[in-house]
């Protein structure tokens, strides 16, 4: 019986949506509205030059990146809107990137 290893590349690149997700969290203590947690998480993305895709594809993926969050427990949802948890800076990137170190 032949044994196939799976081979799968991975790119580690840091997330930049979910970091300024955390950053957007992190520096303010209340809760957000989707859209106004997006329109500041967009905002440092075009300052920073990190927007690709287009506006809605960037919505989706904010979306999916904090119900990610919120499922991990790093953020508080009540009701439609979010608030961040002391834990959330542990799904920062330069976080993750001193725990492989």
């Amino acid at each position: 019986m032949a044994i196939t290893k799976k081979t799968r590349f991975s790119r580690r690149v840091p997330d930049h949506v979910t970091d300024e997700i955390v950053n957007v969290l992190g520096e303010e203590d209340h809760f957000f509205a989707f859209n106004d947690l997006f329109e500041a998480v967009y905002a440092r993305l075009k300052e920073r030059n990190a927007v690709s895709g287009g506006e809605e594809m960037l919505r989706l993926r904010a979306y999916e990146k904090l119900q990610n969050l919120v499922t991990r427990g790093m953020i508080e949802k009540e009701n439609k809107e979010y608030k961040g948890l002391p834990k959330l800076s542990e799904a920062h990137s330069d976080f993750l990137a001193a725990q492989e170190a």
